[in-house]
């Protein structure tokens, strides 16, 4: 289960459901309509941990209730919002006024000789957004745990509607600001994939590119960080050091010290390419700070058998990437799974399997040396510029499958201060861990649902 979203047709209410597997990259929907008067559908939480968090999300912001679930209260929207306004939906209007908090967020209270309740938040030191946090603790144990989020929910799904293509795109670069690449990268893929815009193969090699120099600097800015909560500030200090060294690489490659402006529909731009000397300094001055760290008995004491994520249940709560993969769950590098961009045939793709805060603390140091490996290879034969395919027709349709709307216009070339266009010749190719070919697409109808891509 990937994904539970639910979209205003005319005449009815539509909820989407996707399901991956892979490999080979195999993607399913379920299109399920519902009354609009009302919109109500049987809940999947009791199968799917992520399912539940979805359903929970839909009907905060679009009033489609999810029968029999077993936490219906609310997620995303705070208790201060009103009752019987859900910002998603058609009729919604401009926000109301916050009501009365309608009682205290649930809390389970735990009581006891030492136990002791911390709150944290929701405003918070540093740059990460707030969030509201609650330990029930008996010295270093804790005992409950409770996090409220969304806060700052920004009503993104909202701000893209009635954008151009070309208007959507910094939309999307903003999502998140240190996964500007990602989320670009995202939008471009659904944008070409319904205007069946084909992407050249440099292009792609420039979009993985990109991609690993997005994870190296935020694995590097959580080791530091990883550090410094188990009280050694100055390897943290170090690790930001070297993220800022990371950060003026990318204003170097994209104009951008967190890369936007790299990704583009139908391809990529970039102003310079990384040298493989400088990669190796980057490289070899990480691995000094992380031996450092687990080196320090002090770190490593409080990083074992820390937060233990079983891979049991990371299966069950749908973990994905490095979190999944320090658990030992293998098959959760969407690079494999789900092949997006040109990257290499052969991957190293680390994995642990104790689940505690040192094995996530190795899976990141481990990929950060992988990703520079990769960046090395997949700068071989690129030049600067930018690296665009041919419009799409006028009256191109999806690439693949179905859609039920008119697909948008061609996107436009880079601005004009944007690299020149130059041609990239291919690329080598190394061994380790094998990806898959093309992606399929499983297609079927059954009753009044259907399935399409």
């Amino acid at each position: 289960m990937a994904l539970v979203a639910a979209h205003h047709d005319t005449d009815a209410v539509r909820v989407v459901y996707l399901f991956t597997s892979g490999p080979p990259d195999t993607r399913t929907e379920l299109h399920v309509r519902l009354d609009p008067d009302r919109p109500q559908i049987p809940t999947l939480a009791h199968l799917s941990f992520p399912a539940g968090r979805f359903e929970r999300e839909m009907r905060d912001l679009f009033g489609i209730v999810p029968l029999d679930h077993p936490l219906p209260r609310r997620l995303v929207r705070h208790f201060h919002w009103p009752r019987g306004w859900y910002p998603m939906h058609p009729d919604a209007g401009a926000a109301p006024p916050f009501g009365e908090q309608e009682g205290p967020c649930p809390f389970l209270a735990v009581e006891g000789d030492g136990v002791y309740e911390i709150p944290v938040g929701p405003v918070r030191a540093g740059l990460i957004e707030p969030g509201h946090f609650r330990f029930s603790v008996v010295g270093e144990t804790i005992l409950k745990f409770k996090a409220g989020l969304w806060f700052v929910h920004k009503g993104i799904e909202k701000l893209f509607q009635g954008r151009s293509l070309e208007r959507g795109l910094p939309l999307a670069e903003r999502i998140s600001g240190d996964t500007a690449v990602g989320h670009a990268l995202a939008y471009c893929l659904a944008v070409e994939e319904a205007t069946n815009t084909h992407v050249p193969p440099e292009a792609g090699r420039a979009r993985a590119l990109l991609l690993e120099l997005e994870r190296i600097h935020n694995h590097v800015a959580d080791l530091g960080m990883l550090c410094n909560d188990a009280g050694h500030a100055i390897l943290n200090t170090h690790a930001q050091r070297i993220r800022e060294q990371l950060l003026r690489l990318n204003q170097e490659i994209t104009g951008h010290r967190l890369l936007r402006g790299g990704i583009l529909p139908g391809g990529a731009a970039l102003r310079a390419l990384p040298e493989p000397a400088r990669l190796m300094a980057i490289g070899a001055d990480i691995r000094e700070i992380t031996g450092l760290a687990l080196g320090h008995s002090t770190v490593r004491d409080r990083f074992t058998n820390t937060a233990v994520l079983t891979a049991k249940a990371a299966r069950e709560t749908g973990c994905l990437g490095y979190v999944a993969r320090a658990s030992g769950l293998a098959g959760t590098d969407a690079r494999i799974t789900h092949p997006f961009t040109a990257y290499p045939s052969e991957l190293d793709v680390p994995t642990q399997d104790g689940g505690d805060v040192l094995a996530r603390f190795l899976v990141r140091t481990e990929e950060i040396d992988a990703s520079l490996a990769l960046i090395a290879q997949l700068g071989q034969g690129l030049a600067p510029g930018a690296i665009l395919g041919p419009p799409p027709q006028a009256d191109a349709g999806p690439a693949r499958g179905s859609a039920s709307s008119k697909a948008g216009a061609a996107p436009s070339p880079p601005a004009s201060n944007s690299p020149p266009t130059k041609p990239c010749p291919g690329s080598s190719r190394s061994t380790r861990h094998s990806s898959t070919g093309p992606p399929s697409r499983s297609r079927s109808r059954t009753g009044s649902s259907r399935t399409s891509r």
